[in-house]
């Protein structure tokens, strides 16, 4: 079962946007996240290149590393000011991930060094167990400034 909340509350300085999906831990729930998180981003005007390969990478170890049969794992998006807050939430707090190199000619386990390469920070938040959250910020850009012109039209 799927279950998504999106909300939007005002703040003095702009605003904090949130958005959470409760999503199956298995490959297609995992490629989902990743699809809803580029879908909300969009919708909020935000690029959402890097913050989809880190959800992609977080979710994919959410599915296959929190994986317990029947649980699901949760993707959480928050922005706050100029913060894209990213968690995704599963039920094997006994399993903490961990920054490693891989050997050269593993097929896996590079995914932690992306998400480390394309985020301000990351870590780990141990849950009311069997629970972990792992999240990771990125600082997302300034807007642009809005072009002003000088002079009469005809310049």
């Amino acid at each position: 079962m799927n279950q998504e909340i999106a909300e939007t509350e005002p703040q003095l300085d702009g605003c904090i946007r949130n958005f959470s999906a409760l999503l199956s831990s298995t490959p297609r729930g995992a490629r989902l996240a990743r699809l809803l998180a580029a879908d909300q981003l969009r919708n909020w005007g935000l690029p959402c290149e890097a913050a989809t390969h880190v959800v992609a990478e977080l979710a994919a170890n959410a599915a296959t590393h929190g994986r317990l049969p029947g649980r699901s794992f949760r993707l959480t998006l928050y922005v706050v000011g100029r913060t894209l807050r990213v968690e995704v939430t599963d039920t094997r707090g006994d399993r903490l991930p961990k920054l490693q190199e891989p050997c050269s000619d593993a097929e896996s386990g590079r995914g932690l060094m992306l998400v480390d390469v394309l985020t301000e920070r990351w870590g780990v938040a141990e849950g009311r167990f069997p629970r972990k959250t792992i999240w990771a910020e990125l600082r997302l850009p300034s807007p642009e400034p809005s072009p002003t012109s000088s002079g009469d039209a005809s310049d």
